[in-house]
């Protein structure tokens, strides 16, 4: 069984998000710690993931929400350390005010294939990202992509619980990389 590494979006991804309700059923998955949920800074979150990817005794799942997924993809073309693959969810658009405010260091992802299989699930009425953007960042990531319906950010917000879907289509990921 692979090692899962849960990396939340800015913010950290509180009590009620999905990503952490994951984590308290099951541990074996562990999240990553950059030095700041709410400043994000590009190359700490690069330094932390690839310290908790180093600590993995084979190659992890990555599963990502947000600004997260930005991370990947800059974290893709410097990677030192090998993955299994990624499941990337509600990949913010690198525009808009969040870049901006609080994240301008992840703006700009490239957008280039990713070098590891990938699976992206996306909301048809994403606040922080339109479903085109979602469709193209898939086609150019080389990832598969779902389009779960209107849920908003597929966040806490989103009133999901603990997001049984998105559970099953992880679970259909994670199938198809052993």
């Amino acid at each position: 069984m692979s090692d899962i590494i849960m990396l939340p979006g800015l913010g950290g991804s509180g009590k009620d998000h999905w990503q952490t309700l994951w984590e308290q059923q099951d541990p074996s998955i562990r999240r990553f710690q950059p030095s700041s949920w709410d400043r994000p800074i590009l190359t700490d979150w690069i330094g932390a993931l690839e310290r908790e990817i180093a600590r993995s005794e084979t190659p992890p799942i990555l599963i990502a929400h947000s600004l997260a997924c930005q991370l990947i993809a800059h974290w893709a073309l410097l990677r030192k350390t090998a993955i299994l693959g990624a499941f990337l969810v509600a990949p913010p658009e690198p525009t808009g005010e969040i870049y901006l405010a609080e994240a301008g260091s992840f703006a700009d992802p490239p957008r280039q294939r990713l070098p590891f299989p990938t699976q992206l699930v996306a909301s048809s009425d994403d606040p922080f990202s339109s479903l085109d953007y979602a469709r193209d960042s898939a086609e150019i990531w080389g990832s598969a992509i779902v389009d779960i319906g209107p849920h908003g950010h597929i966040n806490a917000v989103s009133g999901l619980g603990d997001w049984p879907e998105g559970k099953a289509i992880f679970e259909r990921f994670r199938a198809q990389l052993r």
